[in-house]
């Protein structure tokens, strides 16, 4: 298969025989997709379904033809299998799968007390919630180990070998050497560069080019490798997963993005495109890591594997143990997932996530994947209080963050949005090998550009002490010869300082570029270790500049007040660790768990309010240039069936300017209760494409009975073919508790009121979209009904409302006055005569008006209901 076909695809819908058909792993949800197109193929469209005339949900003819000789009196009373599951890329019923929950639950409750065996079962389903989330906290602890382990010693092989044990990475070859110098520790015979290995020396410019070539070898190597692997096996294990993470908990359905093929490839793949040197983190990736572990696991349970509302719960608490696995902070990780990516979050989810993230962390800390018995590489310490002028440097590095963030997101989106519209972005191996060779030969001249981004980091929180060799500082270790410390508080840098300051500006120059053609790549990609360096970078730039100051400047009134004599006054490494906190918010926009993860980093309560002020300022910078972080414009640029609970509704709509029909639009289908045949029903569902119909009382009277979504009726249908004698095309169907009064020598009636919601949600013509806009935010709805008077007149979906809600923000026209929308909208039921208007067979909505209407009602909306005689159709 070409990448042409592999990697740019549009959202479409599958059949409904695509549940049985080849994985959706066969296809790669890009990161430039469709931008909100939802004129086409939008996922959650009850009435623009995937099925057209003549598609796979056309039954076969035949109607005599039995194939049980079953004599069940209605079989269609017991649970049909298929119906209340769903296709890929619809969205979940949350509705539903709560009552159905709630069934299960007094089910059990009901029996438990019948045997031994059913207590058991009762015990059994109470706690495989704990043991779900107990499975999953191990495998992600396990898998993140595994990751850091591999991860690191993949990139020290870009620089050379151990030989006295290939497993070994640099600094674990250099642990038991007595050789070593403190001004030269990583330097030992066990570890050898590939230009000693492949030309003998160590020194000279042929060493400094064999070193060169061979870093950008294995870089590339490493980069295509990762493609590969990507292109062919698991084309869902690209990029970050969290904006698809958050669609998905939002109750989107996208089947293999958390399966077993996405868990293998992402988790190899994310070891190599971190060894590649690539401007990306895996603290991102290790999320989507989770969420795989958390969906397979819930496959074991019963209660988890056939409830979508359920699943959802497990993945919230996989996303905590993700982040707590990442970064080392449990806590963080329970508030990550609170509030950046979980749609519905009760209180048990949250005790679970808890323990997910403890178990996680725990195995994590068992495998001390980096030997120094912390979860993350950076973890530091400070000893030093802050001062309160400081916290205007502190409050600078936070508009620096979300300015950083607003650009960031601007130019990547637009270099996503052009990826799709170039012939460049057809070739997404080409793309990655690009990039993977420039960020090679640009990086390796530079040391801080060289190294691991997480070395990086950790060198830049690090204070300087006796026992660092940074050249960041130079101007302690090297003050006094053998003194660590000169007795003045504050002293001058040494000229390796300001190379070193130099050697910074350009480093964050070049991972500001390189991040925004990064992020977005067909390999597993995560955005928090990028942010959090160009923050750290800007912050201990930012912090040997005020301690400078303060040194040559200590008579000045700020310092002098708040200064000790004797003592530090200014710890550049707390402001590379508020300028990564700063940068990180102005990409993702989160706040309270933000806080708390880089608090667990640093373990000290002494640095919230800095940490805050930072985090604060650089979010309200951010949402100056717009709201949206980074995962929320991803999820708009890809079209995701999304409503983010964030944004606010203050347009003054009504609910009928948003319905369906509309102009142009041929009448809402709706079926009758009791006088439909097999035969019709099968035509209405191949002559439409509709994934739902209303159901009615009779084409005389346009009263609400209920809602059947077309799968469930599709399925029903064969289900009844197959196991009941009798059902022909021209049986009748009903959707009332009783048959209908039929003929002696009519054909069985097929019953579907199993299928049918009794109680569909509906709203009045006349209710305002700030309302429905709340209702399906916080009761997850796929669709909700417009009635009038209790007949109805139209359907609004999820689709409609993101559609709605789009077409506002790229034409923002002024609003109409409040009187204006409580004017009459409709004709009363009486007409001009005084007599009754006819109930008639179909609702339609007419945007024309007869003369007479148009002089008696000119300031009518365009949009009227009439009540259409059955002959005009």
């Amino acid at each position: 298969m070409e990448s042409e076909q592999l990697f740019n695809r549009g959202y479409y819908r599958n059949s409904y025989n695509s549940i049985t058909s080849a994985s959706s792993d066969e296809e790669l949800l890009d990161g430039a997709g469709v931008i909100m197109d939802f004129h086409t193929t939008e996922d959650d469209n009850l009435l623009d379904g995937d099925a057209s005339p003549g598609s796979n949900y056309a039954m076969s003819n035949g109607g005599g033809g039995v194939s049980s000789s079953t004599h069940l009196l209605d079989l269609l009373e017991e649970p049909i299998p298929g119906v209340g599951t769903y296709d890929d890329f619809h969205t979940i019923d949350w509705v539903r799968e709560k009552c159905k929950d709630r069934e299960r639950h007094r089910k059990i409750n009901s029996k438990k007390k019948e045997s031994a065996w059913e207590f058991t079962k009762s015990l059994y389903d109470a706690w495989s919630g704990w043991l779900v989330v107990t499975l999953t906290g191990l495998a992600s602890g396990a898998l993140a180990g595994l990751i850091d382990i591999a991860a690191d010693w993949m990139n020290d092989l870009k620089e050379g070998v151990c030989l006295s044990a290939m497993w070994f990475n640099h600094e674990q070859c250099c642990w038991g050497s007595n050789e070593t110098t403190f001004a030269e520790r990583d330097k030992c015979p066990q570890w050898k560069t590939w230009a000693e290995l492949i030309l003998g020396q160590a020194e000279g410019p042929g060493s400094y080019i064999m070193n060169y070539f061979m870093y950008t070898y294995w870089a590339l190597a490493f980069a295509f490798l990762a493609v590969c692997l990507v292109k062919v096996f698991a084309p869902y294990a690209c990029g970050s997963g969290i904006p698809e993470i958050k669609t998905i908990l939002s109750g989107f359905i996208i089947r293999g993005y958390l399966g077993k093929w996405t868990l293998m490839i992402k988790t190899i793949t994310l070891v190599l495109a971190v060894a590649s040197g690539l401007s990306l983190g895996k603290e991102g990736p290790l999320v989507h890591v989770a969420c795989c572990c958390g969906n397979i696991f819930s496959y074991l349970f019963p209660k988890y594997s056939k409830n979508e509302a359920k699943k959802r719960e497990v993945l919230s608490a996989a996303s905590a143990a993700g982040v707590s696995v990442a970064f080392g902070a449990p806590i963080g990780g329970v508030l990550f997932s609170l509030e950046e990516v979980s749609y519905y979050f009760p209180l048990k989810t949250l005790w679970r996530s808890f323990f997910a993230a403890l178990v996680a962390a725990f195995v994590l800390r068992s495998i001390n994947p980096f030997g120094n018995s912390r979860l993350v590489l950076f973890y530091v310490e400070y000893h030093t209080p802050w001062y309160l002028f400081e916290l205007f440097p502190f409050i600078l590095l936070g508009v620096f963050g979300g300015l950083w963030g607003a650009f960031f997101i601007r130019a990547n989106i637009a270099w996503c949005r052009r990826r799709k519209s170039t012939r460049f972005g057809k070739y997404p191996v080409l793309e990655v090998i690009t990039v993977a060779a420039i960020t090679a030969i640009v990086a390796f001249p530079n040391p801080y550009t060289r190294q691991n981004t997480s070395e990086l980091i950790k060198e830049l929180f690090t204070d300087c002490g006796p026992l660092e060799s940074s050249q960041l500082c130079q101007y302690r270790s090297q003050m006094n010869g053998s003194q660590a410390y000169p007795d003045e508080p504050n002293v001058p840098a040494t000229p390796g300082v300001y190379s070193a300051m130099w050697q910074l500006c350009l480093a964050l120059i070049f991972k500001i570029i390189m991040t925004i053609f990064t992020f977005g790549l067909k390999v597993p990609s995560g955005l928090f270790i990028p942010s959090m360096a160009i923050g750290a970078i800007a912050g201990r730039i930012v912090g040997i500049a005020v301690e400078q100051l303060a040194y040559y400047h200590h008579d000045w009134f700020l310092f002098k007040e708040w200064c000790e004599v004797g003592a530090d006054c200014i710890t550049p490494g707390l402001y590379a660790m508020v300028g990564a906190a700063a940068c990180l918010g102005g990409v993702t926009r989160m706040t309270v768990s933000l806080v708390v993860i880089v608090f667990e980093l640093t373990g000290g309560l002494e640095y919230i309010v800095p940490l805050m002020a930072a985090v604060m300022t650089s979010k309200w910078v951010g949402d100056a240039f717009g709201r949206e972080g980074i995962y929320e414009a991803h999820i708009r640029l890809n079209g995701y069936p999304f409503l983010d609970s964030k944004e606010e509704f203050t347009h003054t709509t009504l609910a009928r300017e948003v319905m369906r029909p509309r102009r142009n639009d041929p009448p809402l289908a709706v079926l009758t209760q009791d006088d439909l045949t097999v035969e019709e029903l099968q035509a209405v569902i191949n002559e439409t494409s509709y994934n739902g119909f209303p159901v009615i009382v009779s084409k005389e009277s346009q009263r609400l009975v209920g809602f059947a979504l077309r799968r469930d009726i599709t399925i029903a249908i064969e289900n009844a073919r197959r196991k009941q004698e009798g059902i022909m095309l021209n049986s009748r169907v009903y959707f009332t508790q009783h048959a209908p009064t039929l003929p002696a020598d009519s054909p069985r009636p097929l019953k579907l009121r199993s299928i049918l919601d009794m109680s569909p949600f509906t709203v009045t013509d006349h209710t305002p979209m700030e309302i429905v806009v709340d209702i399906f935010r916080k009761l997850g709805l796929r669709q909700c009904l417009v009635t009038h008077n209790g007949n109805v007149l139209g359907i609004i979906t999820k689709k409609n409302i993101l559609e709605h809600l789009e077409e506002l923000k790229q034409h923002v026209e002024p609003l109409a006055p409040s009187w204006y929308y409580h004017k009459k909208r409709y004709p009363p039921s009486y007409g001009p005569d005084g007599k009754p208007r006819p109930r008639v067979h179909h609702v339609q909505l007419v945007r024309s008006f007869s003369q007479e209407e148009e002089e008696e009602e000119v300031e009518v909306s365009e949009e009227e209901v009439r009540l259409l005689d059955g002959t005009t159709h």
